[in-house]
């Protein structure tokens, strides 16, 4: 795995992965292409440039964590982990399929990798604090990363969640809200508005911080202002495009969960090219 904190290579990693994962969903014949391109940036960010990880030691003792907890866009980070060298890239577009290891959500029993078994949502950020706590009670500079829909934080659990990682201070665990504003039935504002997202965050004790989701050197830096807030959790709010990189998906809720046609695979990777 060849790591790189240049945005213009990051970029071009992550229009890679945008053609594999239509490719993925589109061989399936399901799927999430919506939130998995919505969320190609943070996920390719924190695996290529933020994460301390080692795909020769998957269960490095000092690796920092990161949680899918929106389980259901994991063809971007199938993608991304095959692309690091986690397992194998000739297998991806068996997503879906009986006996793969890359089911439908992410698996721990068939991809060893991973750190939990992700996707029934609002649980992910209660497993990521539970191992940034860990880490912190074993002097350990282990991170955790979680990366959360803005449908999924209308769970409950995910505030109870917040409540405790506000109170404890753990300051070493970064929720990242992918605000693409679009869920299952439609538009989150329509459904169960869930702004105002920032002042949310900081009633619980999070430092919270609004950025551009699809700009890399944006989260970059948020990324880093994570690191160096101290006595508290961070929560980034990135503000993304559903279906960002494909013209047709952008912004519209009938691709949330649904896989692309031949034809429309073939459109989109031409706009990918």
């Amino acid at each position: 795995m060849q790591k790189t904190s240049n945005p213009a290579e990051l970029a071009a990693i992550a229009k890679q992965m945008r053609r594999e994962v239509i490719e993925m969903i589109t061989e399936a014949k399901s799927g999430h292409p919506g939130g998995s391109l919505s969320a190609t940036e943070i996920v390719v960010t924190l695996f290529m440039d933020v994460l301390k990880h080692d795909p020769a030691d998957p269960k490095w003792k000092d690796r920092d964590r990161f949680i899918l907890s929106k389980g259901h866009c994991c063809p971007i980070l199938y993608a991304v982990m095959a692309e690091c060298g986690y397992c194998p890239k000739d297998q991806l577009n068996t997503l879906r399929k009986l006996g793969s290891i890359y089911q439908g959500h992410p698996d721990v029993r068939f991809l060893p990798a991973l750190e939990a078994s992700t996707g029934s949502l609002g649980e992910g950020l209660s497993l990521g604090l539970g191992m940034a706590l860990a880490a912190r009670l074993d002097k350990s500079p282990a991170r955790a990363y979680v990366v959360l829909g803005d449908g999924e934080i209308q769970e409950g659990q995910v505030w109870e969640s917040a409540m405790f990682g506000g109170f404890h201070h753990v300051d070493n665990i970064v929720a990242i809200v992918d605000h693409n504003k679009i869920q299952l039935d439609g538009f989150v504002a329509d459904i169960m508005s869930v702004e105002p997202l920032a002042d949310k965050w900081r009633s619980f004790g999070w430092h919270a911080i609004d950025i551009d989701g699809n700009d890399i050197e944006e989260l970059q830096k948020a990324f880093a202002e994570a690191a160096a807030t101290k006595n508290k959790p961070t929560c980034i709010i990135a503000e993304t495009i559903k279906g960002k990189g494909v013209s047709f998906m952008e912004n519209n809720p009938k691709f949330h969960g649904q896989a692309p046609t031949k034809d429309e695979c073939a459109l989109a990777l031409k706009e990918l090219a």
